[in-house]
């Protein structure tokens, strides 16, 4: 097979990994939550789960945060999207988002940080370090919950993750996920062979 080959110049560094999961944070407590929009996140190890977020010292989820050790983080879809952009240019300080979006939350397993409803993967989080990095600290956290959809559920219990419409955030855009390509290990995998029909 014949790859696309680029033509190249050279910019000096920046932040253009991309696509990212445009994800909505919840902090706080059930009774006095907050929530923002947060796509640095990712997954750090495996076992034990490990994430992180990473977020600027001046927001105002950065403090809750840091004084609890617990976030959550709602993975999000396209019904969400206007939430997601919403909760990323609107500050908890001023506005009740909740209330604005018409969000709701209800309690977690593993910490007191509340879920969002609407959210079909909830991923409990707790803080173990916090990297200072220059514009964004690096919240470093064991993942101890993960609260799944069971809509999300096919009949053998397996998670049908690419029925929730997912979102991806792009260069300052956001996009639902296109079409599947292929699955782990697809371009490695036997093909089976086929069987002579008996004559």
């Amino acid at each position: 097979m014949e790859y696309t080959k680029y033509t190249k110049e050279s910019w000096k560094g920046s932040v253009i990994t991309s696509p990212l999961p445009p994800t909505l944070v919840t902090c706080g407590t059930l009774d006095c939550p907050n929530i923002f929009t947060v796509a640095w996140t990712g997954i750090l190890n495996t076992h034990p789960p490990v994430t992180y977020i990473s977020i600027r010292p001046e927001r105002y989820s950065y403090e809750i945060i840091k004084q609890t050790g617990e976030f959550v983080i709602n993975l999000t879809t396209e019904e969400l999207v206007k939430a997601v952009d919403y909760c990323g240019v609107r500050s908890g300080r001023n506005t009740d988002k909740f209330n604005d979006m018409n969000l709701s939350v209800i309690s977690g397993t593993t910490v007191s940080a509340p879920i969002l409803e609407q959210s079909p993967i909830n991923i409990e989080c707790k803080v173990r370090e916090i990297v200072k990095l220059g514009t964004h600290d690096m919240f470093i956290a064991d993942i101890t919950a993960v609260d799944v959809a069971t809509e999300l559920l096919d009949s053998n219990g397996r998670l049908a993750l690419e029925k929730a419409n997912l979102l991806a955030y792009s260069h300052g855009e956001y996009f639902a996920l296109g079409k599947k390509l292929g699955s782990f290990g697809f371009s490695v995998k036997k093909k089976k062979k086929k069987h002579k029909s008996k004559k």
